[in-house]
């Protein structure tokens, strides 16, 4: 009865207007996150209920041990996980059951799991669960009884290497107790589609899969009501069903909405679909649905539009893990970095190469992203030898059908992605094993279109075959420009072959590089910059996917730097626009110029250069200003100047509808050779001989002080929310100092914690959970996160021969608290 094609819930945390599960009686959604006895290790029969557990630690979930753990060059996973620990580990959770848990059906729901998972209930085995980024669940009713009962968990991340790249070790993502009466609506059983918006009027259509299991018929109705934000009922619908004991039947409802607000990435409107089961004068189960009214279409040669309108995907890649807190990242963390995206003028993300956590993709709907949600990194062609292919034939259907069952309902979710970079691209049977994936797709959401990332296009050894691509609703690429003459090209030479063809760049380069580290050659005699090239393809190709409406968007490696694919001493890959803590690159600002409207203008690199007086130092500027002025104390070095698109004539032979900006360059940055004198550079942008903006780089003194700041000054003393310090070391200017590297000293009183320390220097192996932590090119950042008691959090930060800081934040007790099973 329990089939994953029928079954349902969501909770969508941080939404106020969602109602109190509490309210519905039969239907409870509780955490189970809190007070897990947890051992690295794999002691005999720790899954029976009488297993000794005092002398384990006690842990909250979500937890990631590997992150705790201590970088080592030989660790057996290499870098392809940071070179930390994995191994095998167990955690066991005593509770009692609500009391209407032992009369009705309950779910157990693991967002999580790194890897390889079995599950027990009161001895009891509930099944096991190789693929660590599903979200499961089992079925607890037949085991459950009064008193104490213990879940037991055992993890085993031991076989090395398996996956790409760092993953975490242990239940790392949220647990949850689901309590329903045995009439219910099914766990993942509530299709929203919205099959007509537009401003005037639109169309929800609602699939509810419906589970009776009790022995006898059951008789009732199912009402659907669409509310909106201020709880003001939209639309409803309700009928009446009978169902046989044992069954479940699928009822339909279509409501209709006048004037819709439409979701969109400007104006993320949500509405809440509430559906309630009735039976015998009661209110049997409901619940509740988060639901973006919005429209979208791929056009073979305009691309995507949402809502009517043409939307040019502005895209990046991103990773799992959240640099200092691993793979057990609490929402905050996450909502800190995409919020920061998207003031860089980023829409659309694509989770590589895995399903996200579900708070991930409410983040998503809330702020306003279009996502490229990706199942698999492998199929059956493996890439690490103890990966995904071993498991491949026999999990697929289920895995991938977690993912679109869990996420088909989520409005920033606008494209599938059946696999990333797979060997199968190029194999003979191939494409039979990718029809297979898009079935499951088409069949679970026809709504949505499926891409794979393909990196072989147009290899001159071994191609990925025609019809693969043929097969993909879109065809995906990794690094379009990659092989000869597609450096220039692009996707011209296939647009050509296959008109009918619908193109996205799954994955593309980005202007790598590590934040704040600029070098000018070894040799003191010699200028050799770093920092001056990197970003030529980026533009190049920039300029014709936004040139060309065919090409529906690029996704650029990476968003943000991520823990693995690394070679010692490094530990993370350095290929983000923000680091791994989230600080922002100079790469940020090439995005932001590009991205966005508002004035921007960002000149590097910094004015530090001892023993390189009179040397010709390149400085550059990333702008969408049509004119830079530099001056360096005081003395103008001249004017530069770019138009990208670059105008053409209009109403008329030489007649322009703008001011002519006379480009100095076809490049998307300026450039200029200043011999090095310390001082202050000084960057004047103009927009049609109007100043709008204006950026200094000052050459700074020796550091003298701490300076704090925050993101938040007040968090729920919920356990889980959480604080970004940053930390700057400046001068006695107040000028950040950009080489400074000082050790930092972290002190922490009160209702908090720090969860991980870090400064996005890939070759810092200090431990991400200790006290201290050293500045990194003159920054430094700690994640505090507050326990669940109101009160304040007092933070010291100290450092030898340095004015020290301090700050404190006050934790306040939430409004609407998260149930839990303590």
């Amino acid at each position: 009865m329990l089939q994953l094609a029928t079954m349902f819930f969501v909770f969508i945390v941080g939404l106020s207007w969602m109602p109190n599960w509490a309210d519905a009686q039969s239907r409870q959604h509780l955490s189970i996150d809190l007070n897990w006895k947890f051992v690295q290790a794999d002691p005999a029969n720790a899954q029976e209920p009488g297993f000794g557990d005092k002398s384990w630690r006690t842990v909250n979930v979500p937890h990631d041990w590997s992150i705790e753990g201590t970088y080592d060059q030989s660790a057996p996973g290499g870098g392809n996980i940071a070179y930390l620990p994995t191994g095998i580990g167990w955690y066991r959770k005593h509770f009692t059951a609500p009391e209407n848990a032992l009369t009705g059906n309950v779910w157990i729901q693991f967002d999580g799991i790194y890897m390889n998972s079995d599950v027990w209930i009161n001895g009891h085995h509930l099944g096991h669960r190789p693929y660590g980024y599903s979200t499961f669940y089992y079925d607890l009713t037949p085991n459950l009884h009064e008193g104490e009962n213990v879940l037991a968990v055992r993890v085993d991340n031991s076989m090395q290497p398996n996956s790409r790249w760092y993953t975490g070790s242990g239940i790392y993502r949220h647990v949850w107790f689901i309590v329903a009466d045995r009439l219910h609506i099914g766990h993942w059983g509530i299709a929203v589609t919205t099959p007509s918006a537009t401003s005037d009027s639109a169309v929800v259509v609602v699939k509810t899969q419906i589970e009776n299991e009790y022995k006898e018929v059951r008789t009732g109705t199912l009402t659907s009501e669409l509310m909106g934000t201020d709880g003001e009922l939209v639309s409803q619908a309700e009928q009446s069903f009978n169902i046989e004991p044992e069954q479940d039947l699928q009822l339909i409802d279509t409501l209709r909405v006048n004037a819709p607000r439409l979701w969109s990435i400007e104006s993320t409107n949500l509405y809440a679909l509430r559906s309630t089961i009735r039976s015998n004068g009661r209110v049997v189960d409901q619940v509740t649905t988060p639901v973006g009214i919005r429209e979208i279409r791929y056009d073979t040669n305009r691309g995507f539009f949402l809502n009517g309108k043409q939307v040019k995907m502005h895209g990046v890649n991103l990773h799992h893990d959240g640099g200092p807190v691993g793979a057990a990242v609490p929402e905050g963390v996450w909502e800190r970095r995409l919020r920061t995206l998207k003031q860089m003028g980023a829409n659309a993300i694509r989770t590589a190469h895995n399903p996200p956590a579900p708070e991930f993709l409410d983040l998503c709907d809330r702020i306003g992203f279009l996502v490229m949600d990706e199942a698999f990194d492998e199929w059956t062609v493996g890439k690490r030898t103890s990966s995904y292919h071993l498991y491949f034939d026999e999990l697929y259907k289920q895995d991938l059908a977690a993912m679109i069952l869990r996420d088909r309902n989520h409005p920033s979710v606008v494209l599938w992605s059946v696999g990333n970079e797979i060997g199968e691209q190029t194999t003979e049977n191939g494409t039979q094993v990718l029809r297979k994936l898009l079935d499951i797709c088409h069949q679970l959401d026809p709504n949505r279109p499926v891409t794979a990332g393909c990196d072989h296009i147009a290899d001159d050894r071994k191609p990925t075959k025609t019809e693969f691509l043929e097969a993909l609703d879109i065809v995906g690429y990794n690094y379009v420009d990659r092989w000869h003459e597609l450096r220039e090209l692009y996707y011209t030479p296939d647009k050509l072959a296959h008109p009918g063809w619908k193109m996205i760049g799954t994955e593309s380069s980005n202007i790598y590089g590590i934040r704040g580290s600029y070098t000018l050659g070894d040799n003191l005699d010699t200028v050799r910059p770093n920092y001056n090239f990197n970003m030529i393809r980026v533009e190049q190709l920039w300029k014709f996917v936004t040139m060309h409406d065919y090409v529906i968007g690029d996704f650029m490696w990476t968003g943000i730097d991520y823990l693995g694919e690394a070679r010692w001493p490094y530990k993370h890959a350095s290929s983000g626009v923000l680091d791994l803590v989230g600080f922002k690159k100079d790469s940020y600002y090439f995005y932001k110029s590009q991205w966005t409207e508002e004035p921007v203008l960002h000149v590097f690199p910094h004015w530090n250069w001892p023993n390189r007086e009179g040397q010709v130092i390149p400085v550059l500027a990333y702008t969408n200003c049509d004119a830079v002025e530099l001056f360096v104390n005081g003395k103008s070095f001249g004017e530069k100047r770019l138009e990208f698109p670059r105008q053409g004539t209009s109403g008329g032979w030489n007649s322009y509808e703008r001011p002519r900006a006379f480009p100095t360059t076809t490049d998307l940055h300026l450039s200029w050779d200043v011999p090095y004198e310390p001082g202050v550079l000084k960057a004047v942008g103009k927009r049609e001989g109007q100043v709008v903006v204006t950026k200094e780089v000052r050459s700074t003194g020796t550091p003298a002080a701490i300076q704090l700041s925050l993101d938040h000054e007040t968090l729920r003393a919920d356990g889980e929310d959480v604080a970004h310090l940053q930390v700057e070391i400046i001068d006695s200017d107040r000028n950040v100092v950009p080489i400074a590297d000082n050790l930092l000293y972290f002190d922490i009183e009160g209702e908090g914690r720090i969860i991980g320390l870090g400064n996005g220097n890939p070759t810092d192996h200090d431990l991400h959970k200790a006290s201290q932590r050293h500045a990194f090119n003159g920054l430094g950042l700690a994640i505090i996160q507050s326990t669940r008691t109101a009160g304040k959090i007092h933070v010291q930060v100290n450092s030898h021969k340095l004015k020290g800081g301090e700050i404190e934040i006050i934790t306040r007790k939430p409004q609407d608290t998260q149930m839990v099973i303590e």
